[in-house]
């Protein structure tokens, strides 16, 4: 896993025909608050453009960031979830246990993703995402009362 800091926006090239990786694009952009991600569906087979070629996109998930650097894989998922705020999965997954273990597991998971069993992507993805959008209506309820918490803001002011 890459070291190597990211510039926000991060460009996620990902295959929606793919239920696991749709579920969590979805669970990515509910929690998307501030922008810093892009996504672009590459499952189309007329496809073009990104930072690779076609079949690579959809052998891995692929990120580029405001510099034009790539990530792959593992290393994308972790900044991408940087990108919502979600630091520790990044961390989690640079320990020197974790990293190889999950550079290992990736290619077998993203080369059997349409075989796998759909319940625990329903289950862990999917209730993820409902979570996320349940707290983004409390938000905007909340934004609409007054209470936005925009930028530190809980007053409305």
């Amino acid at each position: 896993m890459s070291n190597t800091s990211i510039q926000f926006p991060l460009t996620l090239y990902y295959d929606a025909s793919c239920r696991f990786c749709n579920a969590e694009m979805t669970n990515l952009m509910l929690r998307n608050t501030q922008n810093r991600l892009r996504f672009i569906n590459c499952a189309d087979p007329g496809f073009s453009g990104g930072p690779a070629p076609r079949e690579d996109l959809m052998r891995a998930i692929h990120g580029v960031d405001a510099r034009g650097q790539v990530f792959i894989g593992v290393d994308c998922l972790t900044r991408a979830y940087e990108g919502i705020g979600w630091a520790w999965v990044h961390q989690l997954f640079s320990l020197p246990v974790v990293q190889p273990l999950a550079q290992r597991l990736y290619p077998v998971i993203a080369r059997n993703r349409y075989r796998m069993p759909q319940w625990p992507v329903a289950w862990f993805f999917e209730s993820a995402a409902r979570r996320a959008a349940e707290r983004a209506a409390r938000r905007s309820e909340r934004c609409a009362e007054g209470q936005c918490g925009i930028d530190g803001n809980r007053n409305g002011h």
